[in-house]
């Protein structure tokens, strides 16, 4: 059934219902990613049995997103957001319980199989986010679409705190050791698939896309096209993606160091206890950071542009490499580069992700967008893969250094957004 053009009320009241919904599907798909992130490291290294192997965790969530970002966004502009949301979770739900298999009979490869069908899941998770834009009033375009990565807060917080109950429900079903917190991931994406299904309707892209054909045939002044500041757009988000995910994919192996150090004495399992404790809430106050301020990133962006809040978010992370290079042998260090590192990448991906949006004509943006998850992606996955090889030879400071050159990068084609062209 098509689609009816709405009204501007009726617009009004479907984007307020859609970033609600949006909303709420970040918080149960955020649970599933926070778990991936802190578990997939770990897990990886234990199975391998080799740190510098850690880093192709991220790399294969990663990798997922980017494999899945452009078919899904194709199917998004053919067949509306719903669906390619939909199909996003059941590639995670899938995922999640092939890691499971994975842990269980300890096969490495399948284990990253099972990470890059999770990351497919997140692909859909980031589309969400721009599915926040699609009948959204240009003015509250960075306000709406902030407040739908804020929700992600929520669930990427709970995941790694759901790390101890996790194992401790793991165990009582006969679950293999750090799977047990993946229950609540299965649960939660299964709740999100029903709550796309159900609650999306009408489709945001649909209704969208049938106002700009009402008003092509209105004779309305059509949306300029600004490609040079969209590709800067891509680039600011992209490099300030493996900024992030780069030095965030090794920390809870340098953390895991830390820890032992602390237990001269050999003491495994006291050793144990404090990596778990220590990672669990370092990431989640890295995601807290990642989420919790986008809002406020967000109308920033309405209000005092797009490219100054990116700018911003690069002061930021340039401030977190820098707690990373001089105070990496302390957890308070790393715990307060890990903020740093999550609130750098908050302003500049939602700033760049809205300047994105707006230097597109809308017949562009579906597809603009998908490749823009997709070089995000595939940049992070190579990224994290080449983390773990720093790591192993340069340290955690080395780490910092070698990204800090994407900040400098970013900063200085800073004047191609202002491209009119």
């Amino acid at each position: 059934m098509s689609t009816p053009v709405l009204t501007a009320a009726q617009q009004t009241a479907v984007q307020r219902r859609t970033v609600l919904t949006l909303s709420l599907g970040q918080v149960l798909g955020g649970i599933a990613f926070g778990a991936t992130v802190s578990l997939g490291a770990l897990l990886a290294a234990d199975i391998s049995g080799d740190d510098a192997l850690s880093g192709l965790a991220t790399a294969s969530v990663t990798l997922g997103a980017a494999l899945c970002a452009i078919p899904l966004a194709r199917l998004a502009a053919r067949v509306g957001r719903r669906r390619a949301l939909t199909l996003g979770n059941l590639f995670a739900l899938v995922g999640i319980a092939v890691v499971i298999l994975a842990a269980s009979v300890r096969i490495f490869p399948l284990l990253l199989v099972g990470i890059i069908m999770i990351g497919a899941g997140n692909a859909g998770n980031l589309q969400s986010r721009f599915a926040a834009t699609d009948l959204a009033a240009p003015a509250h375009r960075g306000r709406d679409l902030s407040i739908v990565v804020w929700a992600t807060t929520v669930g990427g917080v709970a995941g790694p705190l759901l790390l101890g109950p996790g194992e401790v429900v793991g165990a009582a079903i006969g679950m293999p050791p750090q799977t047990g917190s993946y229950v609540f991931s299965f649960i939660a994406q299964s709740a999100a698939l029903v709550l796309y299904l159900v609650a999306l309707r009408p489709d945001p892209l649909l209704a969208a896309q049938r106002l700009a054909m009402s008003a092509a045939a209105n004779a309305a002044p059509a949306v300029p096209d600004r490609p040079v500041a969209a590709r800067y757009a891509m680039f600011a988000i992209a490099g300030s993606h493996v900024t992030m995910a780069s030095v965030m994919a090794m920390t809870p192996v340098h953390l895991s160091h830390i820890a032992h150090s602390m237990h001269p004495g050999h003491d495994a399992a006291a050793a144990a206890a404090d990596v778990s404790q220590l990672v669990g809430m370092t990431i989640a106050l890295h995601v807290a950071g990642m989420y919790a301020l986008s809002p406020v990133f967000g109308i920033l962006a309405d209000r005092l542009g797009r490219l100054q809040v990116v700018l911003l978010g690069q002061l930021l992370l340039a401030a977190s490499l820098l707690f990373a290079i001089f105070t990496n042998h302390e957890a308070w260090g790393v715990m307060a580069a890990l903020i740093l590192l999550g609130l750098g990448w908050s302003a500049a991906t939602v700033a760049g992700a809205a300047l994105l949006t707006e230097s597109s004509a809308p017949e562009l943006r579906t597809r603009r967008q998908g490749r823009s998850d997709s070089l995000m992606s595939l940049s992070a996955a190579a990224g994290a893969v080449l983390a773990g090889v720093i790591l192993s030879t340069f340290q955690y400071a080395g780490l910092a250094v070698a990204a800090s050159v994407l900040v400098v990068a970013i900063v200085a084609l800073s004047p191609l957004a202002r491209s009119r062209r």
